[in-house]
């Protein structure tokens, strides 16, 4: 493949997790996994995190039917309702996260192409696209358009090859460990801002606690590091 230069000195692209990293709904979607276990009789718990947060409505479906008993409904029942109780939720109120827009309209600004790769269905990507300024985004993948998902590098992979980039030079911005997997599985340099999960430092990887504390300057910086090691 024959991979666009970037500008010296910047990320080839910047590719964005969308829920709980651009806008807030990682509690949205937990939200809604919580109305559908109450509803077949199988209340959430602590331990059911790293089923939920980062994944998509197929495999937290698969875990809801797989723990719910012999009463739990089909899994593909399951994540039809799982789909539409988060797109409902978003619907009504898609916030974006702090510091989200002024950095994405710093990377505009700086022709940085970026996009929103997300485990989260076409539909709700689309909706949360426009609610956030369709001209901020050079493209977007949503949990249909890969074979494999989060936290496979599927997805991350075909960003950079949509953008015609080596994701090598591109920086991930991600909330969660399934979405750092991804991104590192796929070689890119990641930038964690942990929504709900803690997440810790490692070779290749900052963890901050805001994008309020992002910039340009600080993306680069992490290629630059990166290479050092």
């Amino acid at each position: 493949m024959n991979h666009r230069n970037p500008t010296p000195g910047r990320p080839a692209a910047v590719l964005f997790d969308m829920d709980g990293t651009l806008v807030d709904t990682e509690r949205l979607w937990w939200a809604a996994v919580q109305q559908i276990a109450d509803a077949i009789g199988r209340p959430l718990t602590d331990a059911d995190t790293p089923h939920v947060l980062g994944r998509p409505a197929a495999h937290t479906a698969a875990h809801l039917h797989r723990t719910g008993g012999p009463a739990a409904p089909d899994p593909g029942v399951l994540a039809t309702d799982l789909d539409m109780a988060f797109a409902a939720l978003v619907a009504q109120d898609v916030v974006p996260r702090p510091g989200a827009l002024r950095l994405l309209d710093e990377l505009a600004a700086a022709e940085v192409p970026t996009a929103i790769v997300s485990a989260s269905p076409r539909h709700v990507v689309d909706l949360v696209r426009k609610a956030l300024g369709e001209d901020r985004f050079t493209l977007t993948f949503a949990v249909e358009d890969t074979a494999r998902t989060k936290p496979a590098p599927d997805p991350y992979l075909a960003a950079a090859a949509a953008l015609s980039v080596d994701p090598r030079v591109c920086v991930v911005v991600e909330d969660t460990p399934t979405g750092v997997a991804a991104a590192e599985a796929a070689g890119c340099v990641v930038l964690a801002v942990p929504s709900t999960v803690p997440i810790p430092f490692a070779a290749g990887r900052l963890v901050i606690d805001s994008l309020e504390r992002a910039d340009l300057s600080l993306l680069a910086s992490l290629l630059t590091s990166t290479k050092g090691n």
